[in-house]
């Protein structure tokens, strides 16, 4: 590469954030009203003021901007915070879980996990931008967690995550029912019980 060349622009315009964000806003009043079966590209785009074509521009499909929206409105409620103690991190953590499967993020994921089950799209959206991304957070707060001596070196991070958030996730969408805080705590203090360092 010479001195004058430039570097390669990336194709297609970028994201004007405004847009952005009325699009997501509009997708998710979009699914609290109606659930995620009766949300299309077109209604959002008609909510959001743009075209469908700048949708389908910035998002492969319907679910991968419902779950992208679900994920920026829900994770500030679920911040993983390392306060320097795994017991109150990951009880807070439990907590604050419980709490968004107790409202309104309870009936936007429930709708998201019925739908994955027939709709690959879904269940590759869903991955993507909301359980695979949540998970490398959880991971790097317990690997901090194992490097400060407050975790076993030799406990298998995701077993450790699937011990804490799958009771929660049965409880929710088996049994149909939200988890209270008091189990959160309870679960919480189960799990941490075996993974003291």
């Amino acid at each position: 590469m010479t001195a004058s060349a430039k570097p390669a622009r990336a194709r297609g315009r970028p994201r004007d954030q405004s847009t952005r964000r009325r699009i997501l806003k509009a997708a998710l009043d979009l699914m609290d009203e109606a659930g995620f079966d009766r949300v299309t590209a077109e209604a959002i785009a008609m909510r959001a003021g743009a075209s469908k074509a700048t949708v389908y521009r910035w998002w492969p499909n319907k679910a991968a901007v419902v779950i992208e929206a679900f994920r920026e409105a829900t994770a500030p409620e679920l911040p993983l915070d390392d306060t320097g103690s795994l017991r109150d991190d990951l009880t807070t953590q439990m907590r604050n879980f419980a709490r968004v499967l107790s409202g309104r993020g309870g009936r936007m994921l429930r709708s998201f996990v019925m739908a994955a089950r027939s709709d690959p799209e879904v269940a590759a959206a869903f991955r993507s931008h909301w359980s695979d991304p949540r998970r490398s957070l959880a991971r790097e707060m317990l690997r901090q967690k194992q490097a400060s001596g407050q975790l076993r070196r030799d406990a298998d991070l995701d077993l450790v995550i699937d011990s804490l958030y799958g009771p929660l996730y049965y409880r929710f969408l088996v049994k149909n029912e939200p988890p209270s805080q008091k189990y959160a705590e309870a679960l919480a203090d189960l799990v941490i019980h075996g993974l003291a360092g």
